[in-house]
């Protein structure tokens, strides 16, 4: 069965690689100025905040082997009608703990989002747009698909363009929870941290290589009132690439393999991609 499920992982990365070597060969040829690939990567947040009229959803799949966790979540993300320095979007997770072999498969806690775009655009040298978020506690925690309560989430991405082709992007956020919960229903207030950056190259408009890399340090409740901490740090080399269409519609699919480095070493993983980004007033005119 392991087997097999190797034998599908690489059938399938083989089937993406192939469909970017095919987009990046379009691009080549083709004389047109395309618009090119600002999404969000896979494990950095990116400070773009999304265009005037431009709607974004995104899905993301990660299966890690040796924990056995996997999640799956789905953000979309509204830019403000009034002003587009404002970012509205909310993010739906659905996973598995692997450390809950019984617990079988259930929907997590979700993200309500607000990003303000303090400097810079998609056009600029250097970007840069604080988010915060409130957690609500939607996820069974004694299945360990959540914190148990209420919790805040801030991040503070930033973008840099180092040279035409190369970009680089930095993230440092904070997660708070005042009544987080264990599986054996003891209660205490949690704190974590997270710090990323990553290079992302600009092979062609329509075709990006990344190298990200990420790290959290947080804590789970250990008993009423006590905490311990885990840390976690991976590196994932990443590709993605896009398909245009006369709509507006623009489509990105991508893939990463996360590696464990320091404290997670041996760990390895499967990040898929998909996006799917357009101008919602264009198709659909009723909108106001």
């Amino acid at each position: 069965m392991i087997n097999s499920h190797r034998r599908d992982v690489r059938w399938l990365v083989l089937c993406l690689m192939t469909g970017a070597v095919a987009v990046y060969g379009q691009s080549r040829d083709s004389s047109k100025e395309l618009p090119p690939i600002q999404d969000n990567s896979f494990l950095i947040e990116e400070a773009y905040n999304q265009e005037p009229g431009v709607i974004q959803h995104i899905s993301t799949f990660s299966r890690m082997w040796n924990s056995r966790d996997w999640s799956y979540t789905f953000t979309q993300e509204w830019p403000g009608r009034a002003n587009p320095l404002h970012q509205f979007s909310y993010t739906l997770v659905g996973l598995h703990a692997g450390a809950f072999t019984d617990s079988g498969v259930g929907v997590g806690d979700v993200l309500l989002n607000y990003r303000y775009q303090v400097a810079g655009n998609g056009d600029s040298r250097l970007a840069f747009a604080p988010r915060i978020s409130v957690m609500l506690p939607t996820g069974d925690a004694v299945q360990g698909r959540g914190a148990g309560a209420f919790g805040m989430q801030t991040n503070l991405p930033m973008s840099l363009v180092l040279r035409k082709r190369l970009v680089s992007h930095w993230n440092a956020g904070a997660t708070f929870v005042p009544h987080a919960q264990s599986s054996d229903h003891c209660r205490a207030s949690t704190v974590g941290y997270n710090l990323g950056q990553s290079f992302v190259f600009l092979a062609s408009p329509r075709l990006n290589f990344l190298l990200e890399t990420s790290t959290t340090r947080f804590q789970s409740v250990a008993g009423w009132g006590k905490t311990g901490w885990y840390n976690a740090t991976y590196i994932s080399p990443g590709i993605r690439w896009a398909y245009n269409f006369q709509n507006g519609l623009q489509i990105v699919p991508g893939l990463g393999i996360p590696i464990g480095i320091g404290s997670s070493a041996g760990e390895k993983g499967l990040i898929l991609y998909l996006s799917f980004e357009h101008p919602f007033r264009q198709l659909y005119p009723d909108v106001r």
